[in-house]
């Protein structure tokens, strides 16, 4: 089991991970530690274990915000995909009547 070595708040860790996942690991502490210092900003100093469950619901409303709106998507780019296949269709068709000179 490899090691990263993490800063949250001054306070130095180090983070089991699999081999190979150390930078990751680095670089998702280092969003966590900016989210963390812009949320103290925002509410003053209410302490750590506070502070910390903040961040963390925060970053889970965001993660599921970003769930719900996938299938948003999803459904956006299936309609797009039926426009352009009906799109297709019809200048077919009408290359077709062209062609045929009606």
């Amino acid at each position: 089991m490899a090691k990263a070595d993490i800063t949250l708040r001054g306070r130095a860790y180090s983070i089991a991970c699999a081999p190979g996942q150390e930078t990751r690991i680095q670089l998702l502490a280092e969003q966590l530690n900016a989210r963390v210092d812009q949320i103290s900003g925002a509410v003053g100093d209410i302490g750590e274990e506070r502070l910390l469950l903040i961040a963390s619901l925060a970053l889970l409303d965001e993660l599921d915000a970003a769930r719900r709106a996938k299938p948003g998507a999803a459904q956006a780019e299936q309609k797009v995909a039926d426009a352009l296949s009906s799109a297709a269709e019809r200048i077919e068709a009408l290359a077709a009547r062209i062609e045929s000179g009606h």
